[in-house]
């Protein structure tokens, strides 16, 4: 059970760099925006609507007291998740890494019958990690590009020394986006690729069992 609660789960991060710029996404600079991430924004509206989306799905569960207590800095990891997905993308292209919607479906087929079907594992990562249904294909799909961008430079998820092959290779992409956090969600700590308000290593969030890879068919 536990090997399967590790599944295809997301991978809770931001990447958070260019500390000059902090101040700045809290004003008048970008009015409205949770965060801007080499040049492009993600508008606070974008993060509510993600959030409002996992509390209506926590209230519609017979554990939703305790769904809500365990996720009280859920704005934080959202938006970790929001970040995240566009450092990601950046590393990706520069290594010429891609994720067919093929792949994301083999590998949400696969994580869904490893959970005992597709409602128990809905179930299961809106409990572990407060993503709705909508929101699965996207954690998915992170996770399958992040282990084809760590082999694309070298580096086993799986190892210590492929860890930091693919840490450092995010950390460079951050820096290179100079990302810019709203103060209100927490400060960015680039070396270790995380916002310093969220607590869940990115690295443990990977998938183990991302299946083989296949050719690309967008």
């Amino acid at each position: 059970m536990h090997r399967r609660r590790r599944t295809a789960l997301s991978i809770s991060v931001a990447l958070l760099a260019g500390a000059p710029l902090l101040t700045a996404c809290g004003g008048e600079a970008h009015p409205g925006a949770a965060a801007v991430v080499g040049g492009q924004r993600i508008e606070v509206t974008t993060l509510q609507t993600q959030v409002r989306q996992v509390r209506t799905a926590q209230e519609a569960s017979p554990d939703a007291a305790q769904l809500i207590k365990n996720t009280g800095q859920l704005s934080q990891d959202k938006l970790n998740n929001l970040v995240f997905d566009r450092v990601l993308q950046k590393a990706a292209d520069n290594n010429d890494v891609k994720v067919s919607r093929k792949e994301v479906q083999t590998a949400r087929t696969q994580a869904a019958a490893q959970s005992g079907g597709e409602k128990q594992f809905a179930a299961l990562l809106l409990q572990q990690r407060a993503i709705t249904p909508g929101q699965i294909d996207d954690a998915i799909r992170r996770d399958v590009l992040l282990a084809k961008v760590a082999q694309a430079v070298g580096g086993d998820i799986s190892t210590p020394a492929g860890q930091q092959k693919i840490l450092a290779e995010l950390s460079k992409t951050s820096k290179q986006l100079h990302v810019d956090v709203n103060p209100r969600y927490g400060s960015w700590d680039d070396k270790q690729v995380t916002l310093g308000a969220t607590k869940t290593p990115w690295i443990t969030q990977v998938t183990q069992q991302v299946p083989q890879q296949e050719p690309s068919d967008v």
